[in-house]
């Protein structure tokens, strides 16, 4: 049964988390076409944490969480490791996190899944949901985390920050699947978004670290928030009138109807989105133009203003670093292919040809380009190589739902990131065929185990 929610309340003065609470606990099961889409965001998820499991954040993780959390019955994925769902889903969110491949929303302009999936799947685990259960709530908690994250003042949001708002979907989506009634499902919501992480060096610091948009700890912290507000713990419910920070109808209109999971963006370079469009505008003219990499005499880049306010480091000097470059990114992917961002090496950060060509890139600000962020983030490059000068713009990336990845393309991403992981090629094409069919002949325990 699909329930539709619908508030009877016209009043204003209700809280905007009761309405979202209120919501959550009235839809049963979401329609079909949102399962689909919550089962692609799944599979997406599943791949880019496989590949990040190897990464120094990854491993980190696997080994204090449980130090943190202790034994439980949830899954670490990609090791016979258990922790409880807090500790499972701290460690697979970093994995999911770690290499910037993880989706995204324009209207959030951050990253919800890397939190939701993993938390569901943890929490899930723990209750032993069923398969339509466990893809309703990822629905819901991508409806709540992106409503609250876009009824943000964009200039007064750093959106390199998912942590500051992804911990509302995790406690949404787990409260739900708890079965929590309305006002704990308020409570707990406000609670998460109460103490989430201050993302304090986010904005300022060029080195790169492995905590980066705080997103493995918004996941603890959104779990942690249903279980205190079960205890009774009570939060500030009125967090989210100030109608000086959030826009009250981007949170609450359509709840449910127009659901936001299907307008996800799905990522081919491991990398931050702005980088995207220049990227695929310079492969292609280097494509167009039958050129090599050390043919190139100078290439120029004009985007839109936010994307200057990145480190844009031309030697990076970690891959967290280099994944907040957009010249460093653009020469790895004319020396070494796209290949070489699926996902990115840390060799490459010494590569003498990638740091040439990243030192030549003129990155620049273009007034074509005023007011497009964050509905869009276009690019122009244009290339002077071998006496042509070409130019290519890109107002949508790949993976953009105007520019989508079918499922093949989806598919294929993950095999090539399954690849560079702790699955082997038969444990991959397993999690793969489960996770694409979840609900549609697979249980969740068997895509848990296939995980295991």
């Amino acid at each position: 049964m699909t329930t539709t929610w619908k508030s009877n309340s016209c009043d204003e003065t209700d809280f905007v988390i009761d309405r979202l609470a209120e919501m959550c606990a009235a839809v049963s099961c979401a329609p079909d076409h949102v399962l689909s889409a919550a089962r692609r965001t799944l599979v997406d998820t599943i791949g880019v944490a496989a590949a990040g499991a190897a990464t120094t954040a990854g491993q980190a993780s696997r080994v204090a969480a449980p130090k943190i959390w202790g034994d439980g019955d949830c899954s670490i994925w990609f090791s016979g490791i258990r922790s409880t769902a807090t500790g499972a889903a701290f460690v697979n969110a970093t994995y999911a996190a770690a290499l910037d491949l993880d989706d995204g929303h324009r209207r959030a302009s951050g990253h919800p899944a890397a939190a939701i999936v993993t938390a569901v799947l943890a929490c899930g685990e723990h209750v032993n949901a069923s398969a339509e259960t466990i893809l309703t709530a990822i629905a819901l908690g991508y409806e709540v985390a992106v409503r609250v994250a876009g009824a943000r003042d964009i200039n007064a949001l750093r959106t390199t920050d998912s942590g500051l708002w992804c911990g509302f979907g995790v406690a949404a989506a787990a409260a739900w699947l708890c079965r929590a009634p309305a006002p704990v499902i308020a409570h707990a919501l406000a609670i998460a978004g109460q103490t989430s992480t201050s993302q304090a060096a986010t904005g300022f610091t060029r080195m790169g670290h492995t905590v980066k948009e705080g997103i493995a700890w918004a996941t603890a912290n959104g779990l942690q928030a249903v279980m205190l507000a079960q205890a009774g713990h009570r939060g500030p419910l009125d967090m989210l009138d100030d109608t000086g920070t959030y826009t009250r109808a981007t949170m609450v209109e359509a709840l449910a109807q127009r659901w936001m999971i299907e307008s996800a963006y799905f990522k081919k370079y491991s990398c931050c989105r702005w980088a995207h469009a220049a990227i695929d505008a310079a492969l292609a003219l280097k494509a167009r133009m039958n050129i090599d990499h050390d043919d190139i005499d100078a290439l120029l880049i004009e985007t839109f203003a936010r994307a200057l306010s990145l480190p844009n480091a031309v030697r990076p000097q970690s891959s967290e670093a280099a994944q907040y470059s957009i010249p460093f990114c653009v020469a790895l992917a004319l020396v070494h292919g796209e290949e070489a961002l699926l996902p990115l090496q840390v060799c490459h950060l010494a590569d003498p040809a990638v740091l040439a060509l990243s030192q030549r890139v003129n990155l620049v600000r273009s007034d074509d380009y005023a007011g497009a962020f964050p509905v869009s983030t276009p690019a122009r490059v244009t290339i002077v190589a071998k006496g042509q000068l070409e130019t290519e713009e890109v107002l949508a990336p790949r993976g953009e739902p105007q520019n989508p990845l079918n499922t093949l393309e989806l598919e294929q991403k993950f095999r090539v990131l399954s690849e560079k992981s702790p699955l082997g090629r038969s444990e991959a094409n397993t999690v793969l065929e489960v996770a694409s069919r979840l609900g549609i002949g697979y249980e969740p325990s068997e895509l848990l185990g296939a995980l295991r």
